[in-house]
């Protein structure tokens, strides 16, 4: 599966993101974590096992930064 997502936070192994098609705020448990920075755009691939913990959280296979101008979203 896929998400596309908004960084919020950037932790060491994580980071929390919004889901931008259902708003929810979520956990993605990567290494490679500090390649992202908060404001960023991202589209994660994952297995599509989402626990249900407050905020869920996922583990992520991929995870690329999607350019500015590919990021809209409808607000």
């Amino acid at each position: 599966m896929t998400m596309r997502a908004l960084v919020l936070r950037v932790q060491r192994g994580r980071l929390l993101v919004l889901d931008l098609e259902t708003r929810q705020q979520v956990v993605v448990i990567t290494p490679n974590a500090q390649r992202f920075c908060r404001g960023n755009i991202i589209r994660i691939w994952y297995n599509g096992v989402m626990t249900n913990s407050i905020p869920p959280q996922i583990s992520a296979w991929n995870i690329v930064r999607l350019p500015w101008w590919n990021s809209c979203c409808s607000c």
